[in-house]
């Protein structure tokens, strides 16, 4: 009878336990929905009759909790060979730390990727998520 009542209650405490985690997503910041570029963008560097994926390219600013990230992407035939941070959350000592960390990892799997199809960095969802956001917002405007 003992057993019977504790691999009840082990079984229940594993199941109220299992339905309390969240699947893991990154979180959407209110009001950072993804936008559609609203003007024309000339990439710098280039003029309008350069083809396209040629150029250095401005994603949209994405702002995020803990502030704005933006990210400029250079493309040569279409493939990334750089992407600049322009703007990051620096509010406090905390965030520039999570920045300083989460950035150089999104670039480096952005350049490996070659596309704004990355995994978001542990820790800073709020900010891999306006990097993903921006970066894919420079490749819209690249056409690529």
């Amino acid at each position: 009878m003992r057993r019977a009542v504790l691999a009840t209650t082990g079984v229940s405490a594993l199941t109220i336990a299992l339905l309390a985690l969240k699947p893991h997503e990154l979180p959407m910041p209110a009001g950072a929905a993804p936008r559609s570029p609203t003007t024309s963008h000339t990439p710098a560097g280039t003029s309008q009759g350069t083809s396209a994926g040629t150029g250095t390219f401005t994603g949209d600013p994405i702002d995020t909790p803990y502030g704005t990230v933006q990210v400029a992407a250079t493309l040569t035939k279409g493939k990334i060979t750089e992407v600049k941070v322009l703007r990051a959350p620096d509010q406090n000592g905390r965030d520039r730390q999570i920045a300083s960390y989460a950035l150089p990892r999104l670039t480096q799997e952005a350049l490996g990727a070659q596309s704004a199809h990355i995994d978001a960095v542990s820790g800073a969802s709020y900010t891999s998520q306006g990097y993903v956001q921006s970066l894919q917002s420079a490749l819209d405007q690249a056409h690529v």
